[in-house]
């Protein structure tokens, strides 16, 4: 079973409802005041549209990237319910050559929320993509779960390994300036996917400019 067809199944599963609910993750929206200092932003594994949605309604030019057809489908009912535009494209961030020439460098803002559905073996290339996304003196919001989040079972993978560390998300930006690096717990309610108690990290780091 492809990756396209067993979110596409998570997502028709839900029905109507919105798998993680149709308000923004609360990280993102804490820091809209930094956000605006950009003009574009690409929300990366987008999903139902919830973050991308609310980036279009911060005055940002977005563009969202997700495999899922039926998340697409969903996200751009969103997006029409709250008059905004997105610009949604169906793809696999890990596909060999992605991300196009066209996109590469066009992105002040690139956001990944809860991204974490691969292992240490696929994550540099997913952060290799999301880079490449930025452009020069842009940056990269990241919210994950770290592997505490195991004993709350509240959402996120069961695989310790595809979560967040400190140290890891440290080593991986090492070249970046990184702005923020929180790891936190928080009671969260996004949809029925995740819910309840949890152990949280957001990262904010800037590329070179």
């Amino acid at each position: 079973m492809s990756q396209e067809s067993i979110w596409s199944e998570r997502y028709r599963s839900a029905g109507e409802a919105y798998l993680f609910g149709t308000e923004p993750n609360r990280f993102l929206a804490r820091r809209q005041a930094l956000l605006l200092g950009g003009r574009t932003a690409l929300s990366v594994a987008d999903g139902e549209g919830r973050n991308s949605v609310w980036l279009a309604e911060q005055g940002l030019a977005v563009t969202a990237i997700e495999i899922s057809a039926v998340a697409i489908e969903k996200a751009r009912r969103l997006a029409a319910g709250r008059k905004v535009e997105v610009q949604f494209m169906q793809a696999d961030m890990l596909a060999p050559g992605w991300p196009p020439a066209a996109l590469q460098g066009g992105f002040d803002w690139v956001v990944g929320v809860f991204i974490q559905f691969v292992g240490p073996e696929w994550r540099e290339r997913q952060f290799d993509a999301m880079k490449r996304l930025t452009a020069p003196g842009g940056r990269i919001l990241l919210q994950g779960y770290t592997p505490k989040q195991l004993e709350y079972r509240t959402g996120g993978p069961s695989a310790v390994e595809n979560l967040y560390t400190a140290e890891s998300l440290r080593e991986a930006f090492a070249d970046w300036d990184i702005e923020e690096l929180v790891e936190y717990e928080e009671d969260i309610v996004e949809g029925a996917g995740h819910k309840g108690r949890s152990a949280l990290i957001g990262l904010v780091a800037r590329k070179p400019g």
